[in-house]
Formats: structure tokens, sequence, C-alpha cells
């Protein structure tokens, strides 16, 4: 059994939403989902489901960084049997061709942690989405006229903010791997969901940049969320 959800097996779909933020998780139940009901509060990692346009789905938080991405994903991929999650996050640039609420569909991750080799001992850096369903979201995006950008990005142990050089960070990356954003969740869980045969994705939106002299503030970051919510959620009917 589970030792971090207390949500019945009835209550967790197939398809889960995975925003970091338990608020954001709430944001989401009360304004795109019906009849939204929350499932998990346990350590308060709020979890909701609800129905999108006549389809069940759930929102359920991860937290930040890969451990505890790590407990969540695994939870509901073996307890719950889950088939596919769609994490939907916030990332920084590492391209100076990135605008701030860009919608990044993150082809591999990489990382520079350990994740991998604590796990089952193998020392892997990279972790590739699901292909099936990153083509099932270009085929959402395409239909509903919303433009993303595809590429690698960067998982990291330090929120790269309080570093002391993020342009030595970014310095350090493979060349191959045209690395063009960062954020601190999709290499376990791609990752996780490679070892257990389950599907995952991660669609993140820019809302920050050491290219772009801009600043932005809580309330417009959540509403600049909100397209790439949209594409997760008309993905997830097709699933």
């Amino acid at each position: 059994m589970p030792i971090h959800c207390n949500a019945k097996n009835e209550d967790i779909k197939k398809v889960v939403l995975m925003p970091g933020d338990p608020l954001r998780a709430k944001y989401i139940a009360e304004n795109f989902l019906e009849n939204a009901r929350l499932v998990n509060t346990v350590r308060n990692m709020l979890a909701y489901t609800g129905t999108y346009k006549g389809k069940e789905v759930t929102v359920f938080s991860s937290g930040m960084g890969m451990p505890s991405m790590g407990i969540y994903a695994y939870e509901l991929y073996h307890f719950y049997n889950v088939d596919a999650i769609i994490r939907i996050g916030s990332c920084g640039a590492y391209s100076p061709d990135l605008n701030l609420f860009d919608t990044i569909l993150v082809d591999n991750s990489y990382t520079e942690g350990n994740f991998a080799e604590e796990w089952n001992r193998k020392k892997e850096q990279l972790a590739p989405a699901n292909s099936s369903l990153n083509e099932l979201l270009e085929m959402t995006a395409h239909e509903i006229n919303m433009p993303y950008v595809k590429g690698n990005t960067f998982c990291s142990n330090c929120f790269d903010g309080y570093l002391e050089s993020v342009p030595d960070l970014i310095a350090r990356m493979p060349k191959e791997l045209n690395i063009i954003g960062v954020e601190m969740e999709a290499f376990a869980l791609f990752y996780l969901a490679q070892s257990l045969g389950k599907k995952a994705a991660c669609l993140l939106t820019v809302v920050d940049s050491i290219f772009k002299n801009e600043e932005i503030s809580s309330e417009a970051r959540e509403k600049s969320l909100n397209d790439m919510i949209t594409l997760a959620l008309e993905t997830s009917l097709k699933m």
C-alpha cells in the first residue's frame, strides 16, 4: 500500500496531470475541471479528480525535486496502475531564443544527479519522454493552434537561481544535447516511467530567463500556465 497517498484506488484515474505546486493542482481543479473532488491530503500534497469535457482525469501535485517526484510517480504507477503522467510545470530558459511564457515540450531530460544509479545501479544521465505520448501532445497542439518548442532540458538538483554562476552551469552542459531549459523533476519521472513500462511526458512554461531583463509577478506566472494546462487536458481526451 502507498504510504504517501490516502486516495482510494477508484479515485485515481489512468491519466494524471502533475504540477509541482499543490496550490496549482487546486487552481486547475477549480478552473478547468467539473465536479472536482479532493482525493489526497497526505503531507498537503493535494490531488483532485474531476471531469474535463466528460473525461475523468486526476491532477496530483509532485512537490519539488527528483526525490519528491520519484515518490509520487512510483506510487501512482505501481499502486494505482496509472498509465500516463503528464508533468506540467515551470522552467527557466537556457536558450536566448526562448521568450517568457513559451511552452516547451520536453524531448529528453538530462541530469548531473545520481537518481538512476540509486534506483537500479545504472549510470544514466539522460532519460527520454515517451515518444507516443509526445506525438499525441504535438498532434493536439497543432489541432488547437497552440505554439510550442520541442527540446531537451536539464533536470537540476539545485535551484539555479541561487547558484554563483548560471552561465558556468550552462557552459558545462553537453553541447550535443542543445539544452534549452531547466527544471527539477522530469528526469525522475521519465526514468521511472521507462523502468515500469509506463508513459510520461513533460510540458513546461518559461517563467524566467537569464537572457531577458524581465520579471513577472506570481499572478502573471499562474495565468501564463493556462495554455500548457489546456494542451495537457485536451491531449488527455485522446487517451
